[in-house]
C-alpha cells in the first residue's frame, strides 16, 4: 500500500487572510466562477463590477449580490471603496486595463495569460514596479495544495537530478470563428487559452528554460490549434503540449534520476499526486497524496484569492510564489512558440 504524503494543514487555510473589497473588470464565464468560489470558501468579497454593458453588468451583480456596477473601467479604478482588481476581460484588453488599475494605485490580479506578449507583460510589470503597486498574473493553479508538496519534493532533492518534466493541457472545442479561443482579434489559439498552464508549470519546476523547438497546427481563422513545445534547461528537457483539437489527459510529471512525481489529471486544479522512488537496490517506495477536501475544478480559484490578500497586508508589490519575471517568460516562450509554429 502507498504510503501517505502529507500537506501542512495552512496550506488549506481560506479564512484567515484580511477582508478585501474586490472589484472585477469583465463579468464573463471565468469572473462568474471566480466569483462564487471566492464567496463560498472565502471571507473576500465583490464588491463592484465593471462591464461596458450595463445590462450585463447588472445581471452579473444579481447574481453574486454585489452592491455597484460601473459601465467604465476608469469609474471602477477610482471607486474608493474597492481594495484590489480582478482584471478577467479578453486577454487583449489585459495590458490596457492593468495600466489603468495600476495608474489609479490600485492592486491587480489579472487573468492568464497576463497580456498578448513579452512586451505587453513587461510593461504592466514596469508600470507595477514604478508605482509601486502590487500585480500578479491569476496563475491560480501555483497557490493549490499539491503544489505545495511539488515544492517540497524539489527543494529535498529526493527525485534526484531532474532530467524531464512533461504537462499537458488539451481540450477539444468546436471551432467557432466569432469565438474567443479561434478569434485572433479575441486573442485566439491553444496557446494563450490553455497552453499557458503547461508552460507554466514547466517553467516553474526547470526555472528558466529555454525554446529548443515548437510545432503545431493552425484553426481557419490563422491561430494556433494545436502546439508542442520542447524545453530545454541545464540538464533536463520538457515538452509542454496544449490543443483544442482533441481531449487528451491533463497530467503533469516530474522525472529525475532516482524517481518520479506524477500529477493527476487535472493537474492545474485541486486532484491528487504519486512520488515513486527507487532504491540503490532497485526498490521502488511510492507514496500518495489526494486533495482531501471537497473542492475540484474551478473551485480551487479561492486560493490564489486568498495569497493576493495575503501579499497585500504583508506589503507586497509580488507574490514570491508567482513573480512578474515568471509571468514574463512564460509570454516569451508563447512568443517564440508561435513564431515558429507560424513559420512552420
Amino acid at each position: 500500500m502507498p504510503t501517505p504524503l502529507t500537506v501542512p494543514p495552512a496550506a488549506f487555510e481560506l479564512r484567515a487572510a484580511p477582508r478585501l473589497r474586490w472589484g472585477i473588470i469583465g463579468p464573463g464565464a471565468i469572473a462568474r466562477d471566480w466569483t462564487r468560489t471566492v464567496h463560498a470558501h472565502t471571507d473576500q468579497r465583490v464588491a463592484a463590477v465593471a462591464s461596458r454593458s450595463a445590462g450585463k453588468g447588472r445581471a452579473f451583480a444579481a447574481e453574486h449580490g454585489i452592491e455597484r456596477v460601473h459601465t467604465t473601467v476608469d469609474a471602477l479604478c477610482t471607486d474608493d471603496e474597492i481594495d484590489v482588481i480582478y482584471i478577467s476581460s479578453p486577454h487583449p484588453l489585459h495590458r490596457e486595463h492593468a495600466l489603468a488599475a495600476i495608474a489609479a494605485g490600485k492592486p491587480v490580479l489579472i487573468e492568464k495569460p497576463i497580456a498578448m506578449s513579452a512586451a505587453e507583460a513587461t510593461e504592466i510589470a514596469d508600470a507595477a514596479r514604478a508605482a509601486n503597486v502590487f500585480a500578479m498574473e491569476a496563475m491560480w493553479s501555483r497557490f493549490l495544495p499539491q503544489m505545495r508538496l511539488v515544492d517540497d519534493v524539489l527543494r529535498s532533492g529526493v527525485l534526484g537530478p531532474l532530467r524531464h518534466v512533461s504537462a499537458e493541457f488539451s481540450s477539444r472545442a468546436t471551432f467557432d470563428p466569432h469565438s474567443r479561443l479561434f478569434d485572433p482579434a479575441l486573442g485566439g489559439g491553444a496557446l494563450l487559452d490553455i497552453g499557458v498552464y503547461p508552460l507554466w508549470f514547466t517553467t516553474w519546476v526547470l526555472g528558466a528554460p529555454h525554446l529548443a523547438h515548437a510545432s503545431g497546427l493552425h484553426a481557419e481563422t490563422g491561430v494556433d490549434s494545436d502546439a508542442t513545445v520542447l524545453l530545454r534547461a541545464a540538464g533536463a528537457t520538457a515538452v509542454a503540449r496544449t490543443s483544442v483539437l482533441a481531449t487528451a489527459p491533463h497530467r503533469a510529471g516530474l522525472f529525475g534520476e532516482n524517481g518520479r512525481l506524477e500529477l493527476d489529471a487535472p493537474f492545474w486544479s485541486p486532484s491528487g499526486l504519486t512520488l515513486t522512488l527507487q532504491s540503490a537496490r532497485g526498490d521502488l517506495e511510492v507514496s500518495r497524496w489526494t486533495d482531501p477536501t471537497s473542492l475540484r475544478g474551478r473551485d480551487g480559484l479561492a486560493y490564489q484569492a486568498v495569497a493576493v490578500a495575503e501579499h497585500l497586508a504583508a506589503g507586497r508589490t509580488e507574490a514570491p510564489e508567482h513573480p512578474l519575471a515568471t509571468s514574463i517568460r512564460v509570454m516569451r516562450l508563447i512568443d517564440e512558440a508561435r513564431a515558429l509554429i507560424d513559420a512552420g
